[in-house]
């Protein structure tokens, strides 16, 4: 197999990695740029853990050849905001304590992300199916959808 240069842009930097194109792009991502938010879940595409947004919309990075990124744009969990800092979703999962054991956090934040960035005040069933995919495996699936509502800001307009 040949490696070679691939460029794009992940969290705002540009990088330059070398890797066989048919390389997952979770490994490139974990192992070569050190960014661990998306997880290896499944390794095919099928829970959500990986989930990363590539130019705006949510996919799975497990299943997604690196070669196939060049000169697109990445954002992963540590691309959305800081630990003093965190994005509206990151915030929304926190304050409605939308983790339990964490396998799938990455995927359900980062779905919400590219949820609302093309429906910013989704239903409940438009939140439930955006998230369908998304495997969690302790049950934290009420204070998930609260967190999306949240994010969306109708969880806070529904209190006032």
């Amino acid at each position: 197999m040949t490696q070679t240069p691939i460029r794009f842009t992940v969290n705002g930097r540009i990088h330059e990695v070398t890797a066989e194109h048919q390389t997952p792009l979770l490994y490139v991502l974990r192992n070569d740029l050190a960014l661990n938010g998306p997880k290896y879940g499944c390794g095919l595409g099928e829970c959500g853990t990986c989930t990363v947004l590539i130019d705006g919309a949510a996919a799975r990075s497990c299943v997604i050849p690196v070669g196939g990124c060049a000169g697109r744009d990445i954002v992963t969990l540590e691309g959305l905001g800081t630990r003093d800092k965190p994005d509206v979703v990151q915030q929304a999962f926190i304050d409605e304590q939308a983790a339990q054991c964490g396998y799938c956090l990455n995927g359900m934040i980062m779905t919400t992300k590219a949820l609302l960035a093309i429906n910013p005040q989704p239903t409940e069933q438009e939140a439930l199916s955006a998230l369908r995919y998304n495997l969690c495996r302790c049950g934290t699936h009420v204070e998930i959808l609260r967190a999306v509502m949240r994010a969306s800001g109708q969880l806070a307009e529904a209190a006032d």
